[in-house]
Protein backbone atom coordinates (compact mmCIF):
# COMPACT_ATOMS: atom_id res chain seq x y z
CA UNK A 1 0.00 0.00 0.00
CA UNK A 2 1.18 3.35 -0.61
CA UNK A 3 1.63 5.70 1.93
CA UNK A 4 1.79 9.25 1.41
CA UNK A 5 3.66 12.10 2.90
CA UNK A 6 1.70 14.59 4.80
CA UNK A 7 2.10 17.98 7.18
CA UNK A 8 -2.10 17.94 8.89
CA UNK A 9 -4.69 15.61 9.48
CA UNK A 10 -7.53 17.60 10.41
CA UNK A 11 -8.42 20.87 9.02
CA UNK A 12 -10.65 23.62 9.94
CA UNK A 13 -14.85 23.34 8.19
CA UNK A 14 -15.22 25.98 5.83
CA UNK A 15 -18.50 25.70 5.76
CA UNK A 16 -18.61 27.31 9.11
CA UNK A 17 -20.65 24.64 10.68
CA UNK A 18 -23.49 24.71 8.48
CA UNK A 19 -22.85 20.82 7.32
CA UNK A 20 -24.27 18.93 10.05
CA UNK A 21 -22.31 21.09 12.70
CA UNK A 22 -18.56 19.82 11.59
CA UNK A 23 -16.08 22.00 13.40
CA UNK A 24 -13.40 19.88 11.49
CA UNK A 25 -12.54 17.70 8.60
CA UNK A 26 -10.50 14.34 8.41
CA UNK A 27 -9.55 11.98 6.32
CA UNK A 28 -7.31 9.31 7.07
CA UNK A 29 -7.29 7.13 4.12
CA UNK A 30 -6.61 8.48 0.27
CA UNK A 31 -9.26 6.57 -2.36
CA UNK A 32 -11.52 4.25 -1.84
CA UNK A 33 -12.36 0.96 -3.37
CA UNK A 34 -16.76 0.54 -2.86
CA UNK A 35 -16.71 1.24 -6.94
CA UNK A 36 -19.55 3.57 -6.47
CA UNK A 37 -20.16 4.85 -9.78
CA UNK A 38 -21.27 8.41 -8.78
CA UNK A 39 -18.99 9.28 -6.57
CA UNK A 40 -18.38 13.01 -6.29
CA UNK A 41 -14.89 12.49 -4.36
CA UNK A 42 -13.67 11.49 -8.25
CA UNK A 43 -14.12 15.14 -8.67
CA UNK A 44 -10.79 17.02 -9.95
CA UNK A 45 -11.07 19.30 -7.62
CA UNK A 46 -9.77 16.24 -5.11
CA UNK A 47 -7.08 15.86 -6.55
CA UNK A 48 -7.54 12.01 -5.68
CA UNK A 49 -5.72 10.03 -8.81
CA UNK A 50 -6.40 6.55 -9.24
CA UNK A 51 -9.38 7.10 -6.60
CA UNK A 52 -10.45 2.87 -6.74
CA UNK A 53 -6.92 2.62 -4.71
CA UNK A 54 -6.40 3.13 -0.75
CA UNK A 55 -3.54 5.37 0.33
CA UNK A 56 -3.08 6.00 4.03
CA UNK A 57 -1.17 9.19 5.15
CA UNK A 58 2.23 8.56 7.44
CA UNK A 59 2.20 9.34 10.80
CA UNK A 60 -1.09 10.29 10.73
CA UNK A 61 -2.17 8.96 14.17
CA UNK A 62 0.84 10.98 15.78
CA UNK A 63 -0.06 14.13 13.40
CA UNK A 64 -3.66 14.11 14.89
CA UNK A 65 -2.26 13.88 18.40
CA UNK A 66 -0.79 16.50 18.23
CA UNK A 67 -3.35 18.36 15.82
CA UNK A 68 -5.97 17.44 18.76
CA UNK A 69 -3.69 18.73 21.70
CA UNK A 70 -3.66 22.17 20.00
CA UNK A 71 -7.48 22.83 19.63
CA UNK A 72 -9.29 25.13 21.97
CA UNK A 73 -12.58 24.26 20.52
CA UNK A 74 -13.01 20.36 21.05
CA UNK A 75 -15.52 20.18 18.28
CA UNK A 76 -16.94 17.87 15.86
CA UNK A 77 -14.50 15.77 14.11
CA UNK A 78 -15.83 14.73 10.47
CA UNK A 79 -14.75 11.32 8.81
CA UNK A 80 -15.24 10.42 5.84
CA UNK A 81 -16.23 13.05 3.42
CA UNK A 82 -14.02 12.51 0.77
CA UNK A 83 -12.71 8.36 1.64
CA UNK A 84 -15.09 5.76 3.16
CA UNK A 85 -13.58 5.49 7.12
CA UNK A 86 -14.48 1.69 7.06
CA UNK A 87 -13.25 1.09 3.67
CA UNK A 88 -12.03 -2.93 3.88
CA UNK A 89 -8.27 -2.27 4.84
CA UNK A 90 -9.53 -0.29 8.01
CA UNK A 91 -10.45 -3.91 9.30
CA UNK A 92 -6.71 -4.58 9.87
CA UNK A 93 -5.14 -0.98 9.93
CA UNK A 94 -7.40 -0.30 12.45
CA UNK A 95 -6.58 4.25 11.69
CA UNK A 96 -9.96 4.27 12.20
CA UNK A 97 -10.59 3.12 15.41
CA UNK A 98 -7.14 4.24 16.76
CA UNK A 99 -8.06 7.63 15.60
CA UNK A 100 -11.58 7.23 17.49
CA UNK A 101 -9.33 6.59 20.65
CA UNK A 102 -7.64 9.53 20.75
CA UNK A 103 -11.14 11.36 19.78
CA UNK A 104 -12.49 9.88 22.77
CA UNK A 105 -9.09 10.89 24.91
CA UNK A 106 -8.79 14.80 24.08
CA UNK A 107 -12.92 14.37 24.50
CA UNK A 108 -13.86 15.65 20.59
CA UNK A 109 -17.35 15.37 19.04
CA UNK A 110 -17.21 13.23 15.89
CA UNK A 111 -19.46 12.54 13.10
CA UNK A 112 -19.36 9.80 10.59
CA UNK A 113 -20.56 8.74 6.82
CA UNK A 114 -19.95 5.74 5.65
CA UNK A 115 -21.48 2.53 4.14
CA UNK A 116 -19.97 0.07 5.89
CA UNK A 117 -20.91 -2.19 8.68
CA UNK A 118 -17.77 -2.22 10.14
CA UNK A 119 -18.82 0.65 12.14
CA UNK A 120 -20.59 -1.40 14.14
CA UNK A 121 -16.78 -2.69 15.79
CA UNK A 122 -16.48 0.44 17.16
CA UNK A 123 -19.81 1.12 19.04
CA UNK A 124 -17.57 0.71 22.49
CA UNK A 125 -15.89 4.22 21.14
CA UNK A 126 -18.57 6.00 19.66
CA UNK A 127 -20.52 5.30 22.92
CA UNK A 128 -17.58 7.11 25.05
CA UNK A 129 -17.68 9.93 23.26
CA UNK A 130 -21.20 10.25 22.94
CA UNK A 131 -21.27 10.51 26.72
CA UNK A 132 -19.27 13.76 27.23
CA UNK A 133 -19.33 15.31 23.22
CA UNK A 134 -21.60 15.15 20.58
CA UNK A 135 -22.03 11.93 18.26
CA UNK A 136 -23.86 11.39 14.49
CA UNK A 137 -23.59 8.82 12.22
CA UNK A 138 -24.82 9.24 9.05
CA UNK A 139 -25.15 5.37 6.83
CA UNK A 140 -24.95 6.55 3.10
CA UNK A 141 -28.28 4.98 1.01
CA UNK A 142 -29.28 5.54 -2.23
CA UNK A 143 -31.56 3.14 -3.27
CA UNK A 144 -33.59 0.43 -0.75
CA UNK A 145 -33.96 -2.04 -3.63
CA UNK A 146 -30.51 -4.40 -2.91
CA UNK A 147 -30.09 -5.21 -6.62
CA UNK A 148 -29.92 -1.91 -8.23
CA UNK A 149 -27.62 -0.84 -5.01
CA UNK A 150 -25.46 -3.80 -6.17
CA UNK A 151 -25.07 -1.68 -9.64
CA UNK A 152 -24.80 1.54 -8.07
CA UNK A 153 -22.33 0.39 -5.30
CA UNK A 154 -20.74 -2.74 -6.57
CA UNK A 155 -18.23 -3.03 -3.45
CA UNK A 156 -20.66 -2.49 -1.15
CA UNK A 157 -22.67 -4.51 1.39
CA UNK A 158 -26.40 -4.36 0.82
CA UNK A 159 -28.93 -1.25 1.43
CA UNK A 160 -30.82 -4.49 3.34
CA UNK A 161 -27.36 -4.41 5.42
CA UNK A 162 -26.90 -0.98 6.22
CA UNK A 163 -30.50 -0.42 7.13
CA UNK A 164 -29.61 -3.19 9.69
CA UNK A 165 -26.59 -1.18 10.71
CA UNK A 166 -28.46 1.88 11.23
CA UNK A 167 -30.79 -0.37 13.72
CA UNK A 168 -28.22 -1.54 15.64
CA UNK A 169 -26.75 2.25 16.30
CA UNK A 170 -30.04 3.65 17.11
CA UNK A 171 -30.31 0.32 20.04
CA UNK A 172 -26.94 1.38 21.39
CA UNK A 173 -28.50 4.83 22.08
CA UNK A 174 -26.25 6.53 19.04
CA UNK A 175 -27.68 9.28 17.28
CA UNK A 176 -27.96 8.33 13.49
CA UNK A 177 -29.63 8.62 10.21
CA UNK A 178 -29.85 8.29 6.34
CA UNK A 179 -27.68 10.48 3.91
CA UNK A 180 -30.00 9.88 1.06
CA UNK A 181 -27.68 11.34 -1.41
CA UNK A 182 -27.18 11.29 -4.33
CA UNK A 183 -30.70 10.93 -5.62
CA UNK A 184 -29.99 9.65 -9.29
CA UNK A 185 -32.59 11.24 -12.54
CA UNK A 186 -33.64 8.35 -14.02
CA UNK A 187 -32.25 5.55 -11.39
CA UNK A 188 -33.53 6.19 -7.78
CA UNK A 189 -35.91 9.47 -8.14
CA UNK A 190 -38.84 7.44 -8.05
CA UNK A 191 -42.25 7.64 -6.00
CA UNK A 192 -41.37 4.19 -5.04
CA UNK A 193 -38.22 4.22 -3.99
CA UNK A 194 -38.24 7.65 -2.25
CA UNK A 195 -41.38 6.04 -0.31
CA UNK A 196 -39.25 2.86 0.48
CA UNK A 197 -36.60 4.84 1.89
CA UNK A 198 -38.60 6.67 3.95
CA UNK A 199 -40.41 3.61 5.62
CA UNK A 200 -37.17 1.50 5.70
CA UNK A 201 -35.75 4.50 7.61
CA UNK A 202 -38.48 4.58 10.15
CA UNK A 203 -38.74 0.61 10.93
CA UNK A 204 -34.67 1.38 11.21
CA UNK A 205 -35.22 4.15 13.85
CA UNK A 206 -33.63 6.33 12.04
CA UNK A 207 -33.41 10.26 13.58
CA UNK A 208 -33.06 11.81 10.06
CA UNK A 209 -33.20 11.47 6.50
CA UNK A 210 -31.02 14.06 4.53
CA UNK A 211 -31.35 15.00 0.76
CA UNK A 212 -31.00 17.39 -1.58
CA UNK A 213 -32.88 14.84 -4.60
CA UNK A 214 -30.25 15.21 -7.37
CA UNK A 215 -26.80 14.63 -7.72
CA UNK A 216 -23.50 16.64 -9.20
CA UNK A 217 -21.49 15.44 -11.92
CA UNK A 218 -18.48 17.62 -12.05
CA UNK A 219 -15.27 16.84 -14.30
CA UNK A 220 -13.85 13.17 -13.83
CA UNK A 221 -16.59 12.28 -12.10
CA UNK A 222 -18.83 12.86 -14.96
CA UNK A 223 -16.66 10.75 -17.16
CA UNK A 224 -16.46 8.03 -14.61
CA UNK A 225 -20.32 7.83 -14.43
CA UNK A 226 -21.01 7.97 -17.92
CA UNK A 227 -18.83 5.25 -18.91
CA UNK A 228 -20.95 3.18 -15.96
CA UNK A 229 -23.95 4.08 -17.83
CA UNK A 230 -22.89 3.25 -21.18
CA UNK A 231 -22.08 -0.61 -19.49
CA UNK A 232 -25.32 -0.80 -17.20
CA UNK A 233 -27.64 1.16 -19.06
CA UNK A 234 -26.75 1.68 -22.95
CA UNK A 235 -28.13 4.96 -23.85
CA UNK A 236 -29.07 6.18 -20.76
CA UNK A 237 -26.02 8.41 -20.66
CA UNK A 238 -27.44 10.59 -23.95
CA UNK A 239 -30.86 11.08 -21.44
CA UNK A 240 -28.74 13.11 -18.82
CA UNK A 241 -26.65 14.99 -21.94
CA UNK A 242 -30.11 16.29 -23.54
CA UNK A 243 -31.29 17.07 -20.02
CA UNK A 244 -28.45 18.43 -18.33
CA UNK A 245 -25.83 19.40 -20.84
CA UNK A 246 -22.97 20.12 -18.92
CA UNK A 247 -24.65 21.19 -15.61
CA UNK A 248 -22.62 20.50 -12.31
CA UNK A 249 -26.18 20.41 -9.98
CA UNK A 250 -28.59 18.07 -11.70
CA UNK A 251 -31.85 18.51 -9.79
CA UNK A 252 -34.53 15.31 -10.61
CA UNK A 253 -37.09 16.36 -13.46
CA UNK A 254 -39.52 15.48 -10.64
CA UNK A 255 -38.13 17.62 -7.54
CA UNK A 256 -40.74 18.93 -6.50
CA UNK A 257 -42.97 16.49 -5.99
CA UNK A 258 -40.45 13.83 -4.40
CA UNK A 259 -39.37 16.56 -2.26
CA UNK A 260 -43.13 17.14 -1.24
CA UNK A 261 -43.53 13.10 -0.74
CA UNK A 262 -40.16 13.25 1.33
CA UNK A 263 -41.10 16.01 3.49
CA UNK A 264 -44.56 14.91 3.85
CA UNK A 265 -43.72 11.47 4.99
CA UNK A 266 -40.52 12.41 7.08
CA UNK A 267 -42.82 14.58 8.79
CA UNK A 268 -45.68 11.83 9.69
CA UNK A 269 -43.18 9.52 10.45
CA UNK A 270 -41.08 11.93 12.91
CA UNK A 271 -37.92 12.01 10.72
CA UNK A 272 -36.03 15.37 10.70
CA UNK A 273 -34.95 16.30 7.53
CA UNK A 274 -33.73 20.24 7.75
CA UNK A 275 -30.33 20.46 8.63
CA UNK A 276 -30.85 23.34 11.46
CA UNK A 277 -32.75 21.22 12.60
CA UNK A 278 -31.05 17.64 12.82
CA UNK A 279 -27.94 20.33 14.58
CA UNK A 280 -29.94 21.45 16.74
CA UNK A 281 -31.08 18.02 17.88
CA UNK A 282 -27.93 15.62 18.18
CA UNK A 283 -25.74 18.70 19.35
CA UNK A 284 -25.68 19.01 23.22
CA UNK A 285 -24.12 22.19 24.71
CA UNK A 286 -20.29 21.23 25.98
CA UNK A 287 -19.58 23.26 29.05
CA UNK A 288 -16.44 25.47 28.96
CA UNK A 289 -14.74 23.92 31.41
CA UNK A 290 -14.89 21.14 29.12
CA UNK A 291 -13.51 22.67 26.36
CA UNK A 292 -10.59 24.03 28.25
CA UNK A 293 -9.99 20.85 30.34
CA UNK A 294 -6.46 19.86 28.81
CA UNK A 295 -4.86 23.33 28.54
Amino acid sequence: MEILKTKTIMTKSNQGNRWFGIDYHMNLYKGCPFGCIYCDSRCEAYHIENFDEVRIKENALEILEEELKSKGLKGVVSFGTLSDPYNPEEKELELTRNALKLIAKYKFGVSIDTKSDLILRDIDLLQEISEYNNVIIKISITTYDDELARKLEPNVITSTKRFQVLKILRQNNLYAGVLMTPVLPFLTDTEENITNMILKSKESDAKFIYTKMGMTLKTNQRDYYYKALDVLYPGLKEDYIAVYGSKHICNSLHYRHLMELYLKMCSENNILTDMDAIIEDYKKEIPQNEQMSLF
